[in-house]
């Protein structure tokens, strides 16, 4: 079984599957302890670096979960090792929830989407926020690239499980880049039948 099924699948969980009738095919995954985390494998690696979002849940005081989203560049979120994720933080609207709820809990989840692929990975992990003068050397490393905007700080996520989850019900949707990537070479041959048709017309007109 994976790390990640061993913590999420709590009494009260188990207690749901046992009364939805899914307990015997989810309990098949909860057959032997797994105390190690599980590391990042090349798939999810390649996936993480491949996106340019994500979603970072986080737990505060209260009890009450909050959730962000983080965005940026296509591999703006490093995956430094296949325990280790980071990337450079920056100025958003200054509330840093997230922030605080991780400075009194590490315990994060992150939400890894890919519309146009449909496909979708959930991570668990332990989170830590420093100011980037105290590891000029990382800050260096995580800087291209990067989110636009003014960097406050470091954030690194240390990998305890992840999950692959079913691709039902993602919505295709896709990036204005993707968009335009499928579209060149439509444009092109667009393009070209323009050129074509320009020269025709104009031999079409020197014809007595």
């Amino acid at each position: 079984m994976s790390r990640f099924n061993q913590l999420a699948q709590t009494t009260t969980v188990r207690q749901v599957q046992l009364e939805m009738g899914s307990a015997t095919a989810a309990g098949r995954r909860l057959r032997e302890q797994v105390e190690e985390p599980d590391p990042l494998d090349a798939r999810s690696a390649d996936f993480i670096r491949s996106l340019d979002g994500f979603l970072f849940a986080s737990v505060g005081e209260t009890g009450w979960p909050y959730i962000q989203f983080k965005g940026g560049p296509q591999g703006f979120v490093h995956v430094l090792d296949p325990y280790t994720l980071a990337f450079l933080d920056v100025r958003g609207n200054r509330q840093y929830v997230t922030t605080g709820n991780v400075r009194g809990d590490d315990r994060v989840a992150l939400f890894f989407i890919d519309h146009a692929r449909q496909a979708r990975l959930k991570v668990f992990g332990h989170a830590t926020a420093v100011p980037v003068d105290e590891n000029l050397a990382l800050a260096e490393r995580l800087e291209s690239p990067r989110t636009e905007g003014r960097v406050e700080q470091i954030m690194t996520v240390r990998v305890e499980a992840y999950a692959w989850n079913c691709p039902n019900h993602i919505t295709p949707r896709f990036s204005q880049q993707e968009v335009s990537e499928a579209l060149a070479p439509l444009h092109e041959r667009l393009t070209r039948l323009e050129e074509e048709n320009a020269a025709l017309r104009a031999e079409l007109a020197g014809r007595p």
